[in-house]
């Protein structure tokens, strides 16, 4: 075979290919060119989802005439100051945008500065530049791709519908909207408003009101704030409680430095900060800004700039974890807004509470009776043995407020002041008690249902966690140690977290390419198929850089001891025991939700109630 030089317009499409995946591409380069010209308005515009045509219009900076020529060529960038391909304070600095795009489609390029006579056009077809001509247009910046992928017939038949084509270009105006709240965006597709948002400021003033426009107001009022800071990294943004959820990861948005990424790395970080407050198929909804220096990351990982890559990846998730469980243990008993409002819906339509939109688990089926046979008994005596070295006895003991109170460490007296007001607590004044399950309690402006099982379910977890913390996990020394055969990658990302996994009491060696020996397991887990377990941890430090599957074994564990060993549904409690667990719940980390993700309270404003018997 001969080599040969490939001509330019063949060039060019290959580095399409690589680009230009789809008409929301189109639009991202685009959009971002007029963030970085220094817009503040920049409006995007689809026929037929974008394969007919596509106008993107700012009021940038503009480029004068001598200018445009140069802007489609490959690799002409404004934007590299330096050769240093690690000092990137751009979106785009590649050069291969508008090339790309031009030779493939029918591209006209049409630009004025501040203070010119005129705007210039420019006009490339399939790859072929024109001559430049005089053109009307104030200034800023106008780019029409037509009758995209006609010099490439073949990508058309790898598009999907118009409607998934239309979804993912709002997807992404709206990431890039919501990290620049000092631009307006907006889009329309055949004459309908899709995305409408007017400039709201700074980033740190107006994150929050440009993200509640594109994301809705139910996500401002559950939203936790972040501000975190470690070394050179800056972390800011919101997370939703854990009782707002989603069923995808759909809503998990992430910014590197104003670049909107899909990372494994930044979402297995999420992952393992709401492991144990979320239901395992629910998804958190979190806005996510990461500043770190232009020196810590790479950007130039991906064609499309999608992803990137961290020199210090153990630094970032630990950032990313640590603030975000303590803005989630910050916000204690809080629980979503959105329970209530579904149980008022619920109550307004007839129908029954029935906690589909939260995962169930087989083990609180269960606990929500009273009776249970030989399995529930031996399970129980396993409860007890497990508490014996905390000095607890499984739930056995008392629900009295000093038996109660006495591990947040609440004076005792306050407990059993007989004067107290309890409804200027923030769970109120237990009333009574229905069905032997459910505890009502009068706050200032309204009532409060608890469920007793679930709330008492959290609190004996969170104390078992703190017991674990402080006293370690005990290990089970295997009698034959247990070779588990891996591909080498596998077995290289197991033996990069030894120290970790010996934290959760799982001891491996390397044994050989390709293999390693487990030596001990966590006592906690007892007998357990240990292949099924390595290759699990495996999968998952390869995917999310986390050991999710051993701590998730572990807390599923936890969970379950937990559930057996809080108070169960259908016990009867005294008005002084159900104040004490009231008052615990106020005073302990994620009591808002179970181990299970669901509520444990639902709470309804006065004026919500006056709403359902018609008094307003």
């Amino acid at each position: 075979m001969t080599i040969r030089v490939l001509p330019s317009t063949l060039v060019n499409r290959i580095a399409a290919g690589e680009v230009i995946e789809r008409p929301a591409s189109v639009v991202k380069e685009l959009v971002e060119n007029a963030i970085d010209a220094g817009a503040t308005r920049v409006d995007a515009l689809l026929e037929q989802a974008g394969k007919n045509r596509i106008v993107v219009t700012d009021n940038g900076k503009g480029m004068p005439k001598e200018e445009l020529l140069l802007a489609v060529q490959r690799h002409a960038t404004s934007k590299l100051p330096s050769d240093d391909l690690l000092d990137i304070r751009y979106l785009g600095f590649r050069g291969e945008a508008l090339p790309s795009i031009g030779s493939i489609s029918r591209l006209t390029l049409t630009s004025r500065t501040a203070g010119a006579d005129s705007a210039w056009s420019l006009h490339v077809e399939g790859g072929l530049v024109e001559e430049i001509k005089p053109a009307v247009l104030a200034q800023g910046t106008r780019v029409e791709v037509c009758d995209l992928f006609y010099a490439t017939p073949a990508r058309l038949k790898f598009l999907k519908t118009d409607r998934t084509e239309v979804q993912q270009t709002l997807d992404i105006l709206t990431r890039l909207s919501m990290v620049h709240p000092e631009v307006a965006f907006s889009l329309t597709s055949e004459g309908k408003k899709l995305l409408n948002v007017e400039a709201q400021g700074d980033l740190l003033d107006a994150s929050l009101q440009r993200i509640s426009a594109v994301m809705g107001k139910e996500f401002s009022d559950n939203a936790l704030a972040l501000n975190s800071q470690r070394d050179a990294f800056t972390l800011t943004g919101f997370i939703g409680l854990p009782t707002f959820h989603r069923g995808t990861s759909s809503d998990q948005y992430l910014f590197v430095n104003r670049r909107p990424v899909r990372d494994k790395l930044l979402l297995g970080s999420v992952r393992a900060a709401y492991q144990d407050v979320l239901a395992h198929d629910r998804h958190a909804v979190v806005t996510l800004f990461l500043e770190v220096p232009a020196q810590e990351v790479d950007v130039n990982v991906h064609p499309a700039k999608a992803e990137v890559r961290f020199r210090d990846s153990n630094q970032i998730r630990g950032l990313l974890i640590g603030a975000m469980k303590h803005a989630l243990s910050d916000a204690g008993f809080r629980a979503s807004s959105v329970v209530s409002v579904d149980a008022l819906q619920r109550f307004s339509s007839g129908q029954t509470f029935s906690g589909q939109s939260y995962a169930r688990n087989p083990s609180y089926a269960y606990s929500s009776h009273s009776s249970g046979g030989q399995s529930a008994m031996a399970l129980q005596e396993g409860v007890r043995e497990f508490f014996e070295p905390f000095g607890g006895n499984g739930g056995t003991a008392s629900l009295m407020p000093e038996d109660m109170l006495a591990p947040m460490g609440r004076p005792a007296e306050a407990a059993q002041s007989s004067d107290t007001d309890y409804t200027l607590y923030p769970l109120g004044a237990a009333r009574g008690q229905i069905h032997k399950t459910y505890i009502v309690a009068e706050t200032v402006d309204g009532l409060v249902i608890v469920d007793q099982h679930a709330a008492h379910e959290r609190l004996v977890y969170e104390n078992m966690k703190k017991n674990l913390a402080e006293q370690g996990i005990k290990t089970q020394k295997l009698l034959l140690p247990e070779v588990v055969e891996l591909d080498p990658a596998l077995a290289e990302c197991i033996l990069s977290r030894q120290k970790e996994l010996l934290d959760f009491g799982l001891v491996v060696e390397g044994f050989g390419a390709g293999s390693v020996v487990v030596r001990e397991t966590p006592a906690l887990l007892g007998e357990v198929n240990i292949a099924a377990m390595i290759h699990e941890l495996a999968d998952n430090i390869r995917e999310y850089g986390e050991v999710l599957a051993l701590k998730e074994r572990i807390e599923e564990l936890c969970g379950t001891l937990a559930c057996y060993g809080s108070v169960r549904a259908g016990r009867s409690l005294a008005v002084a025991e159900m104040n004490a667990l009231l008052r615990q719940m106020e005073q302990t980390p994620f009591s808002g939700q179970c181990n299970h993700g669901r509520p444990t309270y639902i709470e309804l404003k006065r004026k919500d109630i006056e709403r359902l018997f018609g008094r307003t």
